[in-house]
């Protein structure tokens, strides 16, 4: 639902205490962390909202408290799209030409029998210069394979904990090297100025999916695309071998 300028001058009174009883209601997202994504002025990002696999059916929507409207799944807009991926049980919502006045509180919502679960929620804060950034915000990398990616941080942040967790059970890895025998290994080295390297080696296909750099409470999105190793045939072989 959309709100108008004349609108939000009546309603927000009402609107304060709906939020108020909207969190004590609604089941919200278990990470329990707070997230500000920080994007450059004038840029765009792409956010990944996950759901219950068992929802794929339900309403879904990306909702803005700055204008009190939601907006539900496949919806393109100028600046706007949302769109359902029930394969990957996740709806994506991508913001562009993104500028100061898009700052704010958003959030990601499934509607379930008349009531709402809140499944992820943010603070979009919109700089000059982004407090988290990354060289790019989508990577790729061969099954069995390695992939690195930098990751940014200003001044402010030198100090604060860095880490690289994958959104849809928020598990991360911090600075050092982790090894386990369900992922990849994933090691992060901070430079202790400026930036940090997170390196993934020995990818597996179910490593596919959406991450975020962070640095304290501020982060940034990253897509990872894991592509199926080929198999290796006796023509490859014989090439290999000059047969």
């Amino acid at each position: 639902m959309f709100y108008n300028k004349s609108d939000l001058v009546d309603f927000r009174g009402k609107f304060e205490h709906a939020v108020i009883r909207l969190c004590v209601s609604v089941e919200c997202y278990s990470g329990g962390s707070y997230h500000v994504l920080t994007i450059k002025t004038g840029g765009s990002v792409t956010i990944p909202c996950h759901y219950d696999k068992k929802k794929t059916m339900q309403k879904k929507y990306w909702s803005s408290h700055n204008t009190l409207s939601n907006i539900y799944t496949n919806t393109t807009e100028d600046n706007l799209s949302v769109i359902d991926h029930p394969d990957q049980s996740l709806f994506t919502v991508t913001m562009r030409n993104l500028h100061y006045r898009d700052t704010g509180d958003y959030y990601c919502a499934v509607e379930t029998g008349g009531q709402v679960k809140i499944t992820y929620d943010l603070y979009l804060r919109i700089q000059s210069a982004p407090d988290v950034s990354v060289v790019s915000s989508s990577v790729s990398g061969h099954e069995g394979g390695n992939v690195s990616v930098q990751c940014f941080y200003s001044f402010g942040y030198k100090y604060e904990l860095k880490q690289w967790c994958r959104y849809e059970d928020q598990s991360c890895y911090t600075v050092g090297r982790t090894d386990t025998s369900q992922n990849s290994s994933v090691q992060i080295s901070d430079d202790g100025r400026s930036s940090f390297t997170v390196l993934m080696t020995g990818l597996r296909l179910s490593d596919s999916g959406w991450f975020f750099c962070s640095a304290g409470e501020a982060m940034n999105p990253v897509h990872l695309t894991v592509i199926e190793a080929k198999p290796v045939s006796v023509t490859d072989i014989e090439k290999d071998n000059n047969i």
